[in-house]
């Protein structure tokens, strides 16, 4: 069973403390366009609890979306919200997450990162077993919203005797 009509990941919505700062990251450094904006939202607190799950006081001050190349949407807010918490999570936090984007060539988006003043953690990485084929590095954002680039260009060791494969942005329709 699945939700009826189910398409796939319409956007990826994330928060951040300066718009600003994240435009710039967005479009400047990932290369992202810039779609839209919206006004923030500024409700009561009942509608903001029912409809976002968020405490008395919150608002969001400023949303923009962005197209990043063959796939990804991003929805960006700021939000002020008192009692906010100002770190975002680790990968061991529970909610923690990253954004993974594939590249063509890993070192070149590396060098291009690190040129960018991007801090990138660590040297790329070789997957084995089912991802071998496969290369990955992460990188912060200015703000340390956790990204990874991944790189396949050959394919995944899974994929020779998969049933499904998993979407590949380089290969939107197979």
């Amino acid at each position: 069973m699945a939700i009826p009509g189910l398409r796939g990941t319409d956007h990826i919505g994330v928060t951040v403390p300066d718009i600003e700062q994240a435009h710039r990251f967005f479009v400047d450094i990932l290369g992202c366009e810039h779609v839209y904006s919206l006004p923030g939202i500024h409700r009561d607190e009942d509608w903001m609890r029912v409809h976002l799950d968020v405490g008395p006081g919150t608002e969001v001050t400023d949303i923009r979306f962005y197209r990043c190349a063959f796939g990804s949407n991003f929805e960006v807010f700021e939000y002020r919200s008192p009692g906010q918490r100002l770190e975002p999570p680790r990968n061991s936090d529970i909610g923690g997450h990253h954004l993974a984007l594939y590249v063509d060539d890993l070192d070149a988006a590396v060098d291009y990162l690190r040129g960018h003043g991007i801090r990138v953690l660590g040297e790329p990485t070789v997957s084995a077993n089912a991802s071998e084929g496969q290369r990955w590095v992460y990188f912060l954002s200015p703000w340390g919203l956790q990204f990874e680039l991944v790189s396949f260009p050959a394919g995944k060791a899974y994929e020779k005797d998969a049933r499904v494969l998993l979407w590949h942005p380089a290969r939107p329709e197979a």
